[in-house]
Order: structure tokens, then C-alpha cells, then sequence
């Protein structure tokens, strides 16, 4: 009798909730008609992060990407007005991508469309559960366990 293999189940069942958590959001962003797609709505919501307007290939490199594929999603994007090209004031030869109004406005709808399908796929789990699997999570994401909160 041969036993299961503990990591690669882990490994399956994380596979199976990455592939879940992308299905989910994907149907509560076209439930709202923005009209964006996944690769599209991670590309605004970094550029959100940025103080000021950054280049494509910095958005790139963020977004651990071929340049390319960020030419891709700011086309995209910017022909449904959400963002747009801008030069850089120092070097006219680099092009930087900015949020338009539109764009911003979009945001707020992914963010609620975020939500909603987190707490879809969290609904079945308790306060004291989803602290724990928080914890878990970070502990995977950064490499190293979340400290405890102290008194």
C-alpha cells in the first residue's frame, strides 16, 4: 500500500482554490459589466499603487510580465477610456500610464466586485477560521509566520 503524498495534495488543493478564486472573480466583474478583464484589473489596480504615472516597463516588471503583455492590457484599457499615455515631462522619449477619471471609477467597482467574491469563497469558514488561514497565508506568501498580536 503506497501513502498519499502529503505535500503534493497540499500543492493540488492549492491549485484547485487558485483556479476557484479566478472563476469566482472573473463572474463577479462581468456580473458588473466593466467590461475588463482579470489581467486587466490587476494591471489598474497596480497602477493605483504608483505615486506617479510609471513607465510600461516598470508596470512590467511589477507585474513579473513581458513588456508586451503589458502593451496588451494598457491597449486595452485605454481604448475603454480607463487609462491613457502620458510623456514623461524629463524624457520625452518614455510614455507613462496614467488612471483616467473612468479608470478610477472602475476601481471602486473592482473592489467591490474583489469583495464580494471573497466573501463567496470565504462564507464558509468562522471569524476564528479565516484568522488562521489569514496567518497561513501570509506565512506562504512572505516566506516566514505572521506575528502574534500581543497584549
Amino acid at each position: 500500500m503506497t501513502t498519499p503524498d502529503a505535500d503534493g495534495l497540499l500543492a493540488e488543493q492549492l491549485l484547485r482554490l487558485t483556479r476557484r478564486v479566478h472563476r469566482i472573480q472573473k463572474r463577479h466583474l462581468e456580473q458588473r459589466g466593466l467590461g475588463i478583464t482579470p489581467a486587466q484589473s490587476r494591471l489598474l489596480r497596480t497602477l493605483a499603487h504608483y505615486g506617479s504615472p510609471p513607465r510600461m516597463a516598470d508596470l512590467a516588471e511589477r507585474l513579473e510580465v513581458v513588456p508586451r503583455a503589458v502593451t496588451t492590457l494598457v491597449d486595452g484599457l485605454e481604448a475603454s477610456g480607463k487609462v491613457r499615455r502620458v510623456p514623461d515631462p524629463s524624457n520625452r522619449r518614455v510614455i507613462r500610464i496614467e488612471v483616467t477619471d473612468q479608470g478610477r471609477t472602475a476601481l471602486q467597482e473592482l473592489r467591490g466586485a474583489r469583495r464580494s467574491a471573497a466573501e463567496e469563497i470565504l462564507a464558509p469558514l468562522s471569524d476564528e477560521q479565516r484568522e488562521v488561514l489569514g496567518g497561513l497565508l501570509d506565512t506562504l506568501v512572505d516566506g516566514m509566520p505572521r506575528l502574534e498580536k500581543r497584549c
